[in-house]
């Protein structure tokens, strides 16, 4: 795992800095839970070159395929930076050894949070590579948002720190916003959606793209309703969709497939980007959405490592930074359960080599 290598990051990291500091805001508690050019010429335009050599992610059909064309499954936990950049070695080394092969990373633009910069989304890179996980990145700022104009400052964001990005489109995917759209409303998120994307590509950025549903991340039927049209709007055809199961979405076993194959039987390629075993709005099935997900190559990212306040700590996986005390209801299930991480996560063969 690199320990040495790992250390010397971490000081990288620090020298860095990691953008705020530790804070005591609480996570989740609004919401429901190279060139082409041919012989004859000398330079090609910084665009159309980086297209031509992107090595990164690509969708295809219901399948995510890494650098090297294997697909690839996501395995990983939700980490929650933005409130708590002091922890971030501590919380990713542990979760390194959980044997997770994605870390979804909670950042922030600067409406709500302190805003994060291309210095410190690069120390996360930095620790993130070390550790040979993929980064799954986010902005939560817009989180149960219903205006176009809080998605587009999210997008405008990824246009600004896009150097943190290109580059490194073998293990970097964009999530644009966390749960933009509290309303069930599928013709405003497809609005909001197909307005963004095109804005982001122009830019030059080329990771794959995530698209949390509406609803919280919870209306998994605006990806039924809406999500073929979202995907055409990406001029890559390089963008994924993620549902996020508390008591709604993830209540029992025909929601819960319902929420999926909304997406797959449309040939779209979806993940469950959050989940927990309980939350305020009621039970979840986890043990379902873990063995669906397995058989049919569907991937998944527990919230969350820790830090959640405001009445849902149960929803940490540990009791410490460091992992040494997994809570016996999560924590437990998610790392060393039948269909956990230590049971099902493969590592992303771009690190391979």
């Amino acid at each position: 795992m690199k320990k040495v290598l790992s250390l010397l990051i971490a000081v990288s990291a620090i020298l860095a800095g990691c953008g705020s500091s530790e804070s005591s805001s609480s996570a989740e508690t609004s919401a429901p839970a190279g060139t082409t050019a041919s012989a004859q010429t000398t330079e090609a335009a910084p665009a159309e070159a980086h297209r031509e050599s992107v090595p990164g992610f690509k969708v295809s059909g219901t399948k995510l395929l890494d650098s090297k064309g294997n697909e690839f499954i996501m395995r990983g936990i939700n980490h929650s930076h933005a409130w708590f950049a002091n922890s971030d070695f501590s919380a990713l080394d542990a979760i390194d050894k959980t044997e997770a092969n994605t870390v979804r990373i909670v950042l922030a633009d600067g409406e709500q949070w302190n805003r994060d910069t291309v210095a410190s989304i690069n120390s996360l890179l930095k620790i993130c590579k070390a550790f040979e996980m993929v980064a799954v990145l986010e902005v939560h700022d817009a989180t149960g948002k219903d205006s176009v104009s809080d998605l587009e400052k999210a997008a405008d964001f990824w246009i600004d720190v896009k150097d943190a990005l290109i580059g490194n489109e073998d293990f970097v995917i964009l999530n644009i916003a966390n749960e933009w759209m509290g309303g069930w409303n599928s013709a405003n998120w497809a609005k909001g959606y197909t307005k963004v994307i095109p804005k982001i590509r122009e830019a030059g950025i080329k990771n794959t793209i995530m698209v949390d549903s509406a609803g919280w991340g919870q209306y998994g039927k605006c990806i039924r309703d809406k999500g073929k049209e979202v995907f055409e709007s990406d001029p890559e055809k390089n963008t994924m969709f993620s549902v996020h199961m508390y008591g709604t979405s993830g209540k029992n076993e025909s929601t819960i497939k319902d929420n999926l194959t909304g997406a797959t039987d449309q040939d779209l390629c979806v993940c469950v980007g959050e989940f927990g075993y309980k939350h305020s709005d009621g039970d979840v099935d986890e043990k379902f959405i873990m063995d669906y997900c397995e058989d049919n190559g569907i991937g998944w990212l527990a919230w969350s490592w820790k830090g959640n306040g405001g009445g849902v700590e149960y929803l940490d996986l540990t009791a410490d930074w460091d992992g040494t005390m997994l809570s016996p209801e999560w924590g437990e299930v998610v790392v060393n359960g039948d269909k956990g991480l230590k049971a099902t996560s493969k590592k992303c063969t771009s690190f391979a080599g």
